[in-house]
């Protein structure tokens, strides 16, 4: 492929992602952020390919540096999905917590 047709295929792919991502709710962010993030692990396994293949010394280093940037925005979005996740999950209420104290810190602490 000449570089022509790489360049318009990653300007339809940065527009199509955009899209995506704006026009989705934001009850359904969290489900696409772990989606994109199993995406991008893809990646990793083009860059060991890439860097595997006989060729220069600079695609080597070049491989392995998309292998340690892809790693880090997978590791980093996983990060991001938990935090996302911990908001969803219920919080107790003090007064749940009252309720579940031991019978001797209720009864007016230890005798």
């Amino acid at each position: 492929m000449d570089f022509v047709s790489i360049l318009s295929i990653f300007v339809l792919a940065c527009f199509v992602g955009y899209y995506v991502v704006w026009s989705v709710t934001p009850a359904l962010h969290t489900p696409l952020m772990a989606v994109t993030n199993a995406i991008s692990s893809v990646i990793i396994v083009g860059a060991l390919v890439a860097s595997a293949a006989q060729g220069s010394p600079l695609a080597k280093w070049l491989g392995l540096g998309a292998v340690v940037l892809a790693s880090v925005n997978i590791f980093g979005g996983f990060a991001v999905t938990e935090r996302m996740l911990a908001m969803y999950r219920k919080k107790d209420k003090p007064a749940a917590k009252a309720k579940q104290a031991p019978p001797s810190a209720q009864a007016g602490g230890e005798r």
